[in-house]
């Protein structure tokens, strides 16, 4: 089964009915947002030796209203980033262009079909117990997904050993999957307003996908780095930035009806 977006005509790449309908005003400053921030992806690539295509810019649209994401895609997004399936399945039918859609928040096991079903990509596998469940729906939707294994260095009852055996773990299962595919490691440092304090996370997570990568497992991709702090992680490796507010503008306190 297809993406429910890849069914709608994709009518804003060739100027069609659905590009002229896009407000101007959002359109705009989304347009001159994320030209701002491919050129900081371009800068902190440039410091750390790396072509700026090594870096894919996600787009975290949650709670962001269609025609928002709308002017995202006008504006040449072509990944978008969800939190929750719930709101992914009020908005993704009524998002035109037919982006790539990955899921960047955490998943419960009671949701890993409806997820598998609704998004391309999914960074959010945290526990054993989630590969065969996507596994098992991807295939029955014949479609193949792409996922990040995330590990969270913040969990206090696991020890650093133990939090790397852990991603192994799962990278390995995910690896061995016949409907999934292991694109890399994620992680989501402490928030800390000075940037620099998610650099040594970022590195830890590279050190891992080196191990893991010695081992035979390839997991090439690193999604770190948000809003706040993606040029350190750009700096340190990252293949994919996650990035909301600095694309999109300040979140409202209350998400906007779908």
């Amino acid at each position: 089964m297809p993406n429910p977006a890849r069914l709608i005509h994709d009518s804003t790449r060739t100027g069609g009915p659905a590009a002229s309908m896009l407000p101007s005003g959002p359109m705009h400053d989304t347009e001159s947002r994320i030209a701002r921030v491919r050129g900081r992806v371009a800068e902190a690539a440039a410091r750390a030796g790396r072509p700026a295509g090594e870096v894919q810019i996600l787009a975290v649209s949650k709670t962001r209203p269609p025609e928002v994401v709308q002017a995202a895609i006008a504006a040449g997004v072509r990944d978008l980033g969800e939190n929750r399936v719930q709101e992914a399945e009020r908005k993704i039918p009524l998002v035109l262009g037919a982006p790539t859609w990955h899921l960047i928040g955490g998943l419960q096991s009671n949701k890993a079909a409806r997820a598998a079903c609704l998004f391309d990509v999914i960074h959010s596998v945290d526990r054993p117990k989630l590969v065969p469940r996507l596994d098992q729906a991807a295939a029955a939707a014949g479609r193949r997904l792409e996922i990040y294994v995330q590990v969270e260095f913040s969990r206090t009852e696991l020890s650093p050993p133990q939090i790397e055996a852990r991603a192994r773990h799962v990278a390995a299962d995910v690896a061995a999957a016949g409907a999934l595919e292991l694109a890399g490691l994620m992680t989501l440092p402490p928030f800390d307003p000075d940037p620099e304090a998610a650099r040594p996370w970022f590195r830890k997570l590279r050190a891992i996908r080196d191990a893991i990568e010695c081992e035979g497992i390839l997991a090439p991709g690193l999604s770190m780095g948000m809003s706040n702090d993606f040029e350190i992680a750009i700096e340190e490796g990252a293949t994919i930035v996650r990035i909301g507010t600095t694309i999109f503008g300040p979140r409202p306190r209350v998400a906007e009806p779908l």
